[in-house]
């Protein structure tokens, strides 16, 4: 994987579509070149679907590490959530109720990255503390949350009478 797939799988991200144009719009890789790129990347399972989902392992970012924040701010939760949302690699976060004041997900390379993550969190003013858990194995990663109801369930609780 090179330069020009690293820079297709993340227009795709940045976009949220493998059109082959729009890809070429906003990268300026030839059509063609594109096609085969997208093609030799679904052969080598980089791209898990016609979805353009990428396997993160494949790609590189295969440690996941779920991070607890404790923080002390006076403001607004949100500026605090920004700057946590702001550190690199940050996939996910939420601000929670109890002990625990956010939730955050990273998706990192390998233990450098899990060091620096947690090094520029502390590094914000309003943090205290972390807790750090390494994910081992992941079981269920879905952004397709509607998988994870049966059809009868969804109805049953969202259909309209």
């Amino acid at each position: 994987m090179d330069e020009r797939d690293i820079t297709l799988l993340k227009a795709i991200s940045d976009l949220g579509t493998g059109s082959p144009e729009r890809l070429h719009e906003e990268t300026g890789i030839p059509v063609s070149t594109i096609h085969y790129r997208l093609n030799n990347l679904k052969e080598d399972g980089i791209i898990a679907n016609d979805l353009y989902d990428v396997d993160l392992e494949k790609f590189g970012l295969g440690v996941t590490v779920i991070v607890e924040v404790l923080a002390d701010y006076s403001g607004s939760y949100d500026d605090v959530g920004e700057k946590l949302m702001a550190v690199e690699g940050v996939t996910q976060t939420y601000f929670t109720m109890g002990e625990t004041d956010f939730i955050v997900i990273a998706r990192l390379t390998g233990s450098e990255m899990v060091e620096r993550l947690i090094s520029e969190f502390e590094a914000i003013e309003e943090v205290d503390r972390t807790n750090s858990t390494y994910v081992i194995s992941t079981l269920r990663d879905s952004q397709r949350v509607l998988q994870s109801y049966s059809v009868e369930t969804l109805v049953e609780e969202l259909g309209e009478e």
